[in-house]
């Protein structure tokens, strides 16, 4: 009798999984925005909290791949500058 509840109790679960498919993707939607507001908050306001912004150290990655155009960059400011003091 005992197995007969438990193979009723997961035919009820599975039902209920099986039509309640819409309410429980709109509930994962909604958790996953509630999510991706307060990372972005997080971002936003991390400074306030005395904790520095992570997009630093991400930029530190890219230095290597960036060499090349970084000293172009500054070589061409100081053509700039010359031409100003002219």
């Amino acid at each position: 009798m005992d197995k007969f509840f438990k193979c009723i109790a997961n035919l009820k679960l599975f039902f209920q999984g099986a039509f309640n498919h819409k309410a429980m993707s709109i509930s994962k939607i909604e958790e996953s925005l509630v999510d991706g507001v307060d990372q972005f908050l997080f971002l936003c306001f991390s400074e306030n909290l005395g904790i520095e912004l992570p997009t630093s150290y991400y930029t530190l990655e890219l230095l290597p791949y960036l060499r090349r155009r970084i000293g172009s960059l500054g070589r061409k400011n100081d053509r700039q500058k010359k031409n100003m003091e002219d």
